[in-house]
């Protein structure tokens, strides 16, 4: 069988569905099937949808959750997640509901500094490179005025423009450093045109500065790009209370408790292999409610994972401590988000998510995104050190098996009360399944 195909692009969307039925599948009309099943019914809708993205065929749905009781800043919220996981939200919303009773949670932005780079390879006298970029700064800025000028009006735009020698680590490397103010745009495609401008406007200036010989005037730009890297565009998160104040049906000896969450932090902090995992169940939180308003998930990502390696070694993003009888725990992390732009003017559930969290300014979202993430957490630490994780998890992911050996509503009925007073793992369920069966 030959799976390659040329202008696959340029194929209807029917087209498209039924090469790859014939090709990758032994029953084609049932492939068909599937995939059209997840069409909306809405042809504008649909349309919509489709074009999102290229190459469409269908829409791939993940469940949409809410996490209510939010206490944030004095304030409460119910929080919209989009998660396959199970158990996710269901912890999310029951750390909101322990906190909300103890103070609850209190956000704050620290900075919402964004960063682009122009990236260029000179030849020439560094020197002579410092004093051209100093001569030609204000023009370079200038020459960014017809984009920069609607969000100039909003507050933002360029807020600084350096030069950087990389010389040392690659041979002729330089860079245009540049920071940004984006306001409640995420301002991706806003950085990407101000630096694709500065890059052209810096080899045109090259051209003419009479102090460059020819050689120098050659400026190679390699790349014009954000990162996605962005170390003081941050939110702090925190919880605290009095160390007694945690005790609740699962935390009969408070004292033990705070100190053995404490530990279990502080293993994070210093071993890199559980500090993946503990940030992993962070991220649970922290993606699900970036989803849910359309922003982009990969980017913080890689953002949150590179902060948590700023040190030279992998470690964990969250940090709690015990000082004068009071539990406080905490964690920063970088957030570069949008409440408009892209897809939050766009996809229908994002709009409904942003109405739900009442319109948030994109420093808001920050704080209700980074709040998520620490409630995802301590609810996992609350597991680890009291109960263990899997029987929480296991409780929620049982509707997955039960899904899968498609069973009927009696059958349900007696595993899940076989399970209230017996322990659950995979085997156990597909076992009694079975018996149930026979």
């Amino acid at each position: 069988m030959n799976n390659s195909i040329s202008g696959f692009s340029k194929l209807s969307k029917e087209e498209k569905i039924n090469w790859i039925a014939n090709e990758y599948f032994a029953n084609p009309s049932e492939a068909v099937a599937t995939i059209k099943q997840y069409w909306n019914s809405d042809a504008k809708l649909q349309q919509l949808h489709d074009e999102f993205i290229e190459n469409t065929i269908s829409n791939f749905y993940l469940p949409m959750g809410i996490a209510p009781n939010f206490l944030i800043n004095g304030k409460y919220y119910s929080v919209p997640m989009v998660i396959e996981e199970s158990s996710v939200v269901a912890a999310a919303a029951k750390s909101a509901k322990f906190w909300s009773t103890r103070g609850g949670f209190k956000a704050t932005v620290l900075n919402t500094e964004k960063i682009g780079q122009v990236h260029f390879l000179f030849k020439g006298d560094s020197a002579k490179l410092a004093a051209f970029f100093n001569t030609i700064k204000n023009n370079l800025i200038a020459s960014t005025e017809s984009i920069t000028k609607n969000m100039q009006k909003r507050g933002g735009g360029i807020t600084a423009l350096e030069l950087r020698n990389k010389t040392a680590e690659l041979e002729n490397y330089f860079q245009l450093h540049v920071t940004f103010e984006t306001k409640d745009s995420m301002g991706a495609n806003f950085i990407n045109s101000c630096l694709e401008q500065l890059a052209k406007s810096l080899k045109e200036e090259a051209q003419n500065y009479a102090d460059f010989n020819d050689l120098e005037s050659d400026i190679t730009v390699v790349m014009s790009i954000l990162s996605n890297y962005v170390p003081n565009c941050i939110v702090r998160a925190e919880v605290s209370c009095k160390v007694e104040d945690l005790a609740e049906k699962k935390i009969e000896n408070p004292q033990e408790f705070a100190e053995k969450f404490v530990q279990a932090v502080r293993i994070a902090e210093i071993e890199p292999f559980r500090a993946v995992t503990h940030n992993k169940g962070i991220m649970n939180g922290v993606d699900a409610v970036v989803l849910a308003t359309g922003n982009d998930f990969r980017a913080v990502e890689a953002g949150v994972h590179a902060y948590a390696s700023r040190s030279g070694q992998y470690s964990s993003l969250s940090h709690a401590k015990i000082e004068n009888g009071i539990f406080t725990f905490w964690m920063e992390i970088p957030l570069a988000l949008g409440t408009v732009g892209g897809l939050t003017s766009l996809h229908p559930l994002v709009k409904i998510a942003l109405e739900i969290l009442e319109k948030p300014s994109a420093q808001e979202l920050m704080q209700h995104v980074a709040v998520t993430g620490l409630a995802q957490n301590f609810a996992a630490l609350r597991s680890l050190t009291t109960t263990g994780i899997q029987e929480g998890h296991m409780k929620m992911h049982i509707n997955n098996i039960l899904n899968q050996f498609q069973t009927t509503a009696e059958e349900r009925k007696v595993i899940k009360t076989h399970f209230e007073s017996n322990s659950i793992s995979h085997a156990s369920v597909v076992e009694f399944i079975e018996k149930l069966r026979k």
